[in-house]
């Protein structure tokens, strides 16, 4: 098997376990309970295609497709834990990414704010694995809603003992009698990865049919020393939630 096989394999591994647990976990509630009865935890598993994975604004994927299973567990307190994976472009050795998330979100006077730690995680080069912290926060305007994001990497050994910080604003406006939303973004980072007061941003709309979530952006960034996988480009998406 080729390395690229293998790495498609550990994707597909990780797509059919979340498949697992969460059908395990639907098993264990019985058909005959009261419809007004809530389970306290809820286990979410999507299943992602990307045709350019782009993280604020930089193509990971060299550009080239991405297939990005995960599962998520919530408490109804808020509390909840994640695994993302996508296959990415050679990262010191390795093509996954794993993101392992921590976090909360709660209702706090009309605003929907969040915390969370996310461990980067890369297998088969883990001098290159971090940590970030991140607090959100968002706001209905009207039918949208705005919202801003602080994400934070402390000074760690992988990321070349430079602190890095991305500060963003993001907002999505539901098209009236339609399935169409209006989404766009604008972020600035900076330190660590060469970043220099770099900036990225980007338009698009999704549309929710028939259980199905796809979308379609317009994705640039600046101030990246001329680094073409940063280039402007339409990124499509498809996803289904189960």
């Amino acid at each position: 098997m080729t390395k690229s096989a293998q790495k498609l394999a550990s994707l597909a591994f990780i797509g059919s376990c979340a498949f697992s647990i969460s059908a395990a976990f639907a098993q264990t509630t019985p058909s005959t309970a009261p419809t007004e009865a809530t389970d306290p935890v809820s286990i979410d598993f999507t299943l992602s295609a990307v045709s350019d994975y782009r993280f604020r604004g930089l193509s990971l994927s060299n550009k080239d497709p991405a297939f990005q299973p995960s599962i998520t567990v919530t408490h109804e307190s808020g509390f909840y834990a994640s695994v993302w994976g996508s296959n990415i472009a050679d990262n010191g050795g390795d093509k996954v990414e794993v993101d392992l998330t921590v976090g909360v979100s709660k209702e706090i006077g009309g605003f929907t704010a969040g915390a969370l730690a996310v461990y980067y995680l890369y297998p088969g080069a883990g001098d290159t694995n971090y940590v970030e912290l991140q607090a959100s926060a968002s706001h209905g305007v009207g039918p949208g809603t705005i919202g801003v994001l602080f994400a934070y990497a402390p000074k760690q050994a992988n990321i070349g003992d430079v602190s890095n910080t991305y500060i963003a604003v993001n907002g999505s406006l539901p098209i009236p009698s339609t399935p169409l939303t209006l989404t766009g973004s604008f972020g600035i980072e900076d330190g660590a990865f060469g970043n220099d007061n770099k900036n990225d941003w980007s338009v698009g709309v999704t549309a929710e049919i028939k259980g199905f979530t796809v979308g379609a952006s317009y994705v640039d960034t600046s101030r990246t020393g001329g680094n073409p996988l940063g280039s402007a480009a339409a990124v499509f998406s498809i996803s289904k939630t189960f």
